[in-house]
């Protein structure tokens, strides 16, 4: 009787003494892109360690806020291992890989053994060491923590995901909305998971399929068809009886490695056979549909003619130097192209910390002539005499849910500028993508009184400017996310492959 006694109160307070770690290493590699992301850039983003990933996340929009959320819910002590993430760009340098490695894999070692591992990778990772750098370190996690430890995590659906990414995991959901605001419930959806499968309630079983297709990056936006009917579908496949999650991974042009390209993750409860059932009514539309995910490009030129009788401000979206793709957010192409048209009353940032630091001796409301930016289709360098407006630091909060989920931003020093043709530059030198409309009104400039915005992103920066712009294009622009992925040149990617090869 007693023996019994001991085992019904193990099974109540069991859950708190289970111990789930918390670890994420995040970066959207653009292989195009030369200058490599170095751990200098690494810890001028976020690079977090122990408790201080709680304090920093658990209020957020971000992933690990929904996780450590369910985790506080169903009293399962937390164990914060590191979280590192930069802004996109050029491969990670071998020295930042093998110090996030180091310092990820003895910490974890330093705190076994755990009942389960939450982990956060974007999918899209590129070291100069390792193209598949998330596979890498998820394996590299797996071995240590051997094949019996559960690891849930989430992916950014713009990723390369790669059979040894599927391997080192037990199941990986991706978010749903692009602009991506819907982190936290993503989050919470895999530690969800976790518990679950740690409560013995559900046996989660990952299926995956790798398509021979790439989507259009244009074509990625969650509120517009195609990808909104993927989405649909998505949810009437989570209807299936034993069908635990299902996630559309929309690519990432801008990386040559293999993976590269669209993919597929159901998973399933115990049952392989219904989730290649769901992969297979994926498959089906999309095979049968491959040309909607090619995208209408649209030039400057085409666009002009329009913006003098739609309503402002107008919203262009600078496909080329998309900051969010790993692009170096320095263009001034539209920004020329507008000056030539004799269209003002302009609003751009421009990533240009030598400017920035020339401005910082120059007392506000002076006027002098600055070099900033460049034209990626000319390589011209922008001269252009300007009234100092404002400098100092440049962080700032969002508080509601934007793309990223992120609550904190920080540009670095910043200078505000005004052109002759009453444009006004913000200009920084920390590079940040536009995924908030308080990157302006923290500084007392107003988003609505411009004729127009450029914003260096495809989709992202919409979760943002679309409550004040009700006309946006996303315009065809040069640079090293250029909207044409055919124009790049692939050495590792795989064949055949659509839009490449239409076999």
């Amino acid at each position: 009787m007693d023996d019994v006694l001991i085992i019904i109160v193990y099974n109540i307070v069991k859950p708190n003494y289970m111990r789930v770690a918390l670890l994420g290493i995040v970066h959207e590699s653009n292989t195009f892109v030369i200058d490599p992301t170095t751990l200098k850039k690494i810890e001028e983003s976020r690079l977090f360690f122990d408790h201080d990933i709680i304090l920093n996340y658990r209020n957020s929009f971000h992933e690990l806020g929904g996780m450590i959320e369910v985790l506080e819910m169903n009293e399962i002590e937390i164990v914060p291992i590191l979280y590192a993430e930069a802004t996109p760009g050029g491969k990670v340098t071998k020295d930042a890989f093998h110090f996030l490695l180091h310092e990820a894999m003895t910490r974890v070692k330093q705190q076994l053994p755990f009942d389960g591992i939450l982990v956060v990778p974007h999918g899209a990772a590129v070291c100069e060491a390792c193209d598949d750098m998330d596979g890498y370190w998820l394996s590299q996690l797996r071995a240590i923590i051997g094949p019996q430890i559960p690891i849930i995590g989430t992916l950014d659906p713009h990723a390369n995901v790669s059979q040894l990414m599927i391997q080192s995991t037990d199941a990986l959901v991706a978010y749903k909305t692009n602009p991506h605001i819907d982190q936290r419930t993503v989050g919470m959806e895999a530690a969800t998971i976790m518990v679950d499968f740690l409560l013995g309630n559900i046996k989660p079983i990952q299926s995956f399929s790798s398509l021979p297709l790439v989507i259009g990056i244009e074509q990625q936006y969650s509120e517009k068809d195609p990808y909104k009917y993927l989405l649909q579908l998505s949810a009437e496949i989570c209807k299936m009886e034993g069908i635990l999650s299902a996630s559309i991974i929309l690519g990432f042009p801008y990386a040559d490695v293999y993976e590269m390209g669209a993919s597929l993750i159901v998973i399933s409860d115990g049952d392989k056979e219904i989730g290649q059932l769901a992969i297979g009514i994926f498959e089906d539309y999309i095979f049968s549909n491959k040309n909607l995910f090619i995208g209408v490009k649209h030039d400057i030129s085409s666009i002009i003619p329009k913006m003098s009788s739609i309503e402002k401000p107008i919203l262009l979206l600078d496909m080329g130097d998309n900051v969010g793709g790993g692009a170096p957010g320095n263009s001034i192409f539209l920004l020329d192209k507008l000056d030539e048209a004799g269209i003002h009353n302009i609003f751009i940032c421009i990533f240009d910390p030598d400017c920035v630091n020339s401005l910082m001796g120059v007392e506000i409301g002076s006027s002098v002539e600055i070099i900033f930016g460049i034209n990626p289709e000319t390589f011209y360098l922008s001269t252009r005499r300007v009234t100092l407006l404002w400098k100092g630091n440049g962080k700032f909060d969002e508080l509601k849910p934007r793309h990223g989920g992120q609550i904190h931003f920080d540009m670095g020093n910043i200078a505000i500028v005004k052109t002759v043709n009453q444009d006004i530059v913000m200009l920084t030198s920390l590079r940040i993508a536009p995924y908030s409309l308080e990157q302006l009104l923290a500084f007392n400039i107003d988003p609505t009184s411009f004729h127009v915005i450029i914003a260096k992103g495809v989709n992202a920066p919409i979760a943002a400017y679309a409550e004040i712009c009700n006309n946006i294009f996303q315009v065809n622009t040069p640079g090293v996310t250029q909207a044409d992925m055919t124009k790049f040149i692939y050495k590792k990617r795989r064949k055949p492959l659509f839009p490449f090869e239409n076999d």
